[in-house]
């Protein structure tokens, strides 16, 4: 089944209709560099915080007053929203603060922008990627749990934030890339192919399931909604959903669609590569990017390897969703959607 029967226009305009060769020669558009006033303020309100309470899961924006930063982090959340779908926050020094102040700093900037959601079936609000070791080729495992390639996908929250505290010694660059502009390029072929990324296709969920539901959802790549284009994606697991006997089977057709949109993700003229700097804080809109990070090579010396803080987040004022997408998000509902919930699952931060 089809969200939508008619496909949107041939060319949807939009400010999130961006090309990486673009961005890359304007990085005024996406690069905000922290004042040290700015880094003062979000000091204060971590010591802060940290003296009143040890429970960073539960820290909200009053918790976390941010007299200076406040204006731009609400002008941020509208960029996310409605504008080019991310930015990079830099400067902050990172090296110099223990986990759990880096944590509190994270989880309070998360917080003006909306509401942390789970990670994973533990209940982590806050994720920590890095190598683990874990086998990429386990249907189980989640891919930023290795130093493999990642490949263009969306995660199942409104906005991912990363922060940045070491990279890997080679490799390990994000790449970024507008789901509009794909969809834009792929209306240049016939329509075909397209139409076939409306169909409800199986994903997997890779042994996280909630109470009730599949081991699969069926959600569209492209969905047409409210005069909105909002893609979800992940290769990979639409590719080990076909391990289910009951999930929807890929044709020829279908394949050959999903190939289209993975060379379009791939094209260096369309996506943005970065390398993301300990201190750098990147903000992502899933529903009009997708996100990527290329394999890496990390340091023999185990306090030296890639580590990045990650955030899941429901953003208030942002876009309805098709109802469909209640199967990942659990909620539709605007401000409080999205996230892994399973049976049992209590929101806690690990800091390691």
């Amino acid at each position: 089944m089809r969200e939508t029967i008619d496909l949107p226009p041939e060319s949807i305009e939009s400010p999130a209709a961006w090309t990486g060769e673009d961005m890359a020669k304007h990085p005024e558009h996406w690069l905000v560099e922290l004042d040290p006033r700015d880094v003062a303020e979000l000091e204060l309100g971590a010591t802060g915080f940290l003296a009143r309470s040890q429970d960073i899961g539960n820290l909200t924006k009053a918790d976390f007053p941010l007299p200076r930063l406040a204006g731009h982090l609400a002008a941020l959340r509208e960029k996310l929203i409605a504008g080019i779908g991310f930015e990079v926050l830099r400067g902050l020094p990172v090296e110099r603060y223990s986990a759990q102040m880096a944590a509190t700093i994270f989880c309070g900037i998360g917080a003006h922008l909306g509401s942390a959601r789970s990670q994973n079936a533990q209940g982590h609000i806050l994720g920590h990627v890095r190598d683990t070791g874990a086998d990429a080729r386990d249907a189980t495992t989640r891919i930023y749990q290795t130093s493999e390639r990642q490949t263009f996908h969306t995660d199942s929250a409104d906005v991912v934030g990363l922060l940045c505290l070491r990279d890997a010694m080679q490799g390990g660059e994000s790449l970024l890339v507008s789901t509009v502009t794909i969809y834009n390029e792929m209306r240049k072929s016939p329509p075909d192919l397209t139409r076939l990324l409306f169909d409800r296709i199986a994903t997997d969920r890779r042994g996280e399931i909630p109470e009730g539901e599949k081991p699969y959802f069926e959600i569209p790549v492209f969905n047409w909604h409210a005069g909105l284009l909002t893609g979800i994606y992940q290769r990979q697991y639409i590719d080990s959903a076909q391990r289910f006997p009951d999930a929807m089977r890929l044709s020829a057709a279908h394949v050959e669609a999903l190939d289209l949109f993975d060379s379009l993700a791939n094209d260096p003229r369309l996506n943005l590569s970065m390398r993301l700097r300990p201190g750098d804080m990147q903000f992502v809109y899933n529903h009009s990017l997708l996100h990527d990070r290329i394999g890496f090579r990390d340091w023999p010396d185990p306090d030296k390897r890639r580590h990045m803080l990650r955030l899941w987040l429901s953003v208030p004022g942002d876009r309805t969703l098709p109802e469909c997408f209640r199967q990942r998000y659990g909620s539709i509902e605007i401000g409080d959607r999205g996230g892994i919930i399973v049976k049992g699952t209590r929101l806690n931060v690990p800091l390691w």
